[in-house]
């Protein structure tokens, strides 16, 4: 298999999670931002990554978002299992799978380009690194404005998240789920942010956890 990624993305670390705990052996073929969508486009009709290409005949050639790839995984090979055998534990788990994918994840996004920016620039200050920045601000419409209602959405999301994950190791039922995976890769980014590595001590250590379940490298930050 061949995962298509931005070798930053927080959504393709999602991916890269599952494909983890699957036991899957895959490769990575990373993309530059911008150039990306002559690659991706003709094969998924869209311009988003990651992509994952099964190469396997019978299996679809491509498989576009993070959350059909969760999906597909699953049946291609159902264990161990990223689904949980209650159904309305697994609805509750695609519930916040999908608030994590479609809001939370949009709002660390804000919130980490912000900093690399501004008060991190110095972590990658090149020009190279900053022109990367300066494009997914424009991209996204990244600015104090934006950030602000970001940060706000943040700390929403990790009240949700201590409560159950003070309950449990998971954040639902008794076995990682697809929400875990969902949480651990979408609020990774934050780990190089001082405010939060500080204030939420108890997220990065199951962040850790879940990247060793899942054999994934710790993000930048956590290493």
């Amino acid at each position: 298999m061949l995962l298509l990624q931005f070798s930053t993305s927080h959504y393709c670390r999602k991916a890269r999670l599952a494909l983890g705990y699957k036991k899957i052996k895959y490769q990575v073929e990373n993309l530059t931002p911008g150039l990306h969508i002559f690659k991706v486009k003709p094969l998924t009709g869209l311009t988003t990554v990651p992509v994952l290409l099964p190469q396997i005949a019978g299996q679809p050639e491509a498989i576009a978002d993070s959350t059909q790839i969760f999906k597909f995984l699953e049946n291609y090979q159902p264990q161990p299992t990223l689904f949980l055998p209650d159904h309305e534990q697994q609805t509750t788990a695609w519930m916040l799978e999908d608030w994590l994918d479609e809001s939370i994840g949009t709002a660390t996004r804000f919130v980490y380009y912000q900093y690399r920016a501004g008060e991190g620039k110095q972590i990658n200050p090149s020009l190279a690194s900053q022109a990367v920045i300066a494009v997914v601000r424009k991209q996204y419409k990244i600015n104090e404005a934006s950030v602000k209602l970001a940060t706000n959405r943040l700390v929403t999301a990790l009240e949700v998240l201590s409560i159950r994950w003070q309950k449990s190791d998971y954040l639902v039922g008794n076995q990682l789920s697809v929400a875990d995976i969902a949480a651990a890769a979408l609020l990774s980014p934050l780990a190089l942010i001082p405010q939060y590595r500080q204030g939420y001590p108890w997220l990065f250590e199951r962040i850790v956890q879940i990247h060793q379940l899942c054999d994934e490298t710790l993000p930048p930050g956590l290493a």
